[in-house]
């Protein structure tokens, strides 16, 4: 049964992270309402805040239908008890409107097709939340003191995941790797 096998592969991938597995595979299951499990990635990041040590783990599942990605946090204020806080989103496949994978490849003179690269950002957006990034606008004219506006970029910036064989192995690339491909696929053929 692939299904299962899938599902149980997920839920060694949340144990291994060791943070809080119980509640971040009870948060992504509740989600899961049942679908099958196509290809799953998890992610955890540990980041230093002055004297704090916050922990994220992100869980991203590809069903037939949807793309589930699960977000569980440290909230907690210095000197009070621990509180972690997980949500889900659930995107529907047809909603996805752009995966892009960028990959690092040091020395790539001396890249096969077959070498890891050092490290890959995977980026999905689908149009929930953006980044603009605004300037004031300028001229040519290096005496020009008139007010041209402003100008900017928008960015989609639902998901970015940055994995990479120094912080987090060459199994986790590779599972990044595998997973940006599935969700790729999936995003051409629609869902099921």
């Amino acid at each position: 049964m692939p299904e299962a096998k899938a599902l149980d592969r997920m839920r060694e991938l949340i144990q291994h992270t060791g943070y809080y597995p119980d509640l971040v595979a009870d948060t992504v299951e509740t989600a899961l309402a049942q679908e099958p499990i196509e290809a799953s990635l998890v992610h955890q990041e540990t980041t230093f805040d002055g004297d704090e040590v916050r922990r994220h783990v992100t869980v991203v599942v590809l069903t037939p239908t949807r793309l589930l990605v699960s977000h569980t946090d440290d909230t907690a204020e210095p000197g009070q008890a621990p509180v972690a806080t997980s949500s889900t989103e659930a995107v529907a496949l047809d909603r996805i409107t752009g995966v892009v994978l960028t990959r690092v490849v040091n020395d790539p003179a001396r890249h096969r097709s077959a070498d890891l690269p050092s490290e890959v950002t995977l980026s999905v957006a689908w149009g929930a939340v953006g980044r603009v990034d605004m300037e004031p606008a300028g001229c040519s004219d290096p005496e020009c003191e008139a007010d041209h506006g402003y100008t900017g970029t928008f960015t989609a910036d639902d998901l970015s995941l940055r994995i990479s064989v120094t912080a987090d192995g060459t199994e986790p690339v590779r599972r990044a790797l595998d997973f940006a491909a599935a969700l790729s696929a999936a995003t051409v053929r629609g869902p099921r």
